[in-house]
């Protein structure tokens, strides 16, 4: 009898009267889990670019960023949160060897765009409220130019296993394809450590530096100003605490359980303690709208009034909301 290990590391197809890591139970739960977040994840990302692409006062530079994270989502869902809701729907992977690698190559180009995507919304809301390069103002160039360096930078980290430098394989327990962690020759484990070092920490650094920078900017405005600026400030930390939180429950048991595994061949893990991370990461892309989106004022605007098919009334040039704390930091003379 074939073992589920010998499944995993060898063909991406189903064999018969193989050990199943899951009860049938178990691949349900699963298989309506993620329906939910598909269903949740295409509504509400949909929703961001549909009204981008209906109003105007949305295409500002602050917003191109925020318009791809849910691209990127998007994305993730349909090419990786949708699939597995079939295959644990069956208990066992039915794409085949081809389907496999085009499952995991699309799911890390997008889960990647979206990870980055998240570390470029950080460092444009540095440069323009703490105007760390002066005078330089933050324009469509610089936005459309840190969109397209998201993917490009994505798509660099990501081909390597389509021409032999790390691979594609299943998964967890098997209904779901991604990079190879759980290989032990030296091309993909060097793939993983590098990948895993310039695809997670990077971005993780570039978030905590940029966040860091701009709290302490803005507690700088608030002690100088008061009021206004600091509920400003206390209203930025906390979407801030929001978003650092986010961005680590989605990637960090992820990038762990790869390591570990990496580093560590001979682990023991149960079934649960696999497909857990797995299956978080995948989840960001419904809470990630929530967070980095639906907190934004100018997309409450029209995005709510929309799920809920209403008018949103008639419309306003609205400044976006991160810029409101950008005149006041103007009267800070520099030290």
């Amino acid at each position: 009898m074939a073992s589920f290990s010998e499944i995993l590391n060898g063909s991406s197809v189903h064999v018969l009267g193989a050990e199943m890591p899951l009860p049938q139970a178990g691949f349900i739960t699963l298989s309506v889990l993620m329906a939910l977040v598909s269903i949740t994840a295409v509504v509400l990302n949909a929703t961001v670019i549909a009204v981008t692409l209906r109003h105007k006062q949305l295409r500002q530079p602050l917003n191109f960023a925020l318009v791809n994270l849910a691209v990127a989502d998007l994305g993730t869902t349909l090419t990786g949160s949708v699939p597995s809701v079939l295959t644990n729907a069956v208990g066992y992977y039915i794409m085949g060897r081809v389907g496999c690698v085009l499952e995991g190559f699309c799911v890390a180009l997008f889960g990647i765009t979206a990870l980055c995507t998240v570390a470029l919304i950080a460092v444009e809301r540095l440069f323009v409220v703490c105007k760390p390069l002066g005078t330089i103002t933050f324009q469509s160039k610089h936005a459309a130019g840190g969109v397209a360096l998201s993917w490009l930078w994505s798509l660099i980290w990501n081909t390597p296993p389509l021409f032999g430098w790390g691979s594609y394989q299943l998964e967890g327990v098997g209904t779901s394809c991604g990079p190879n962690w759980q290989g032990r020759d030296f091309k993909n484990m060097s793939y993983i450590i590098s990948y895993f070092s310039l695809c997670f920490a990077v971005p993780l650094a570039i978030i905590v530096i940029s966040y860091s920078w701009l709290l302490y900017t803005l507690r700088k405005v608030a002690k100088v100003c008061g009021g206004a600026a600091a509920r400003a400030e206390s209203k930025v930390a906390w979407m801030v605490v929001m978003m650092v939180l986010a961005f680590l429950v989605s990637w960090l048991p992820y990038a762990a359980l790869a390591l570990t595994v990496v580093f560590n061949p001979d682990v023991q893990m149960s079934s649960l303690v696999k497909v857990v991370p797995i299956y978080m990461a995948k989840s960001s892309t419904f809470y990630n709208p929530m967070i980095y989106i639906y907190m934004n004022k100018q997309f409450q605007r029209y995005a709510l009034p929309l799920l809920m098919c209403k008018d949103p009334g008639p419309s306003e040039d609205e400044a976006s909301e991160l810029q409101t704390v950008v005149s006041p930091l103007n009267k800070i003379s520099p030290e």
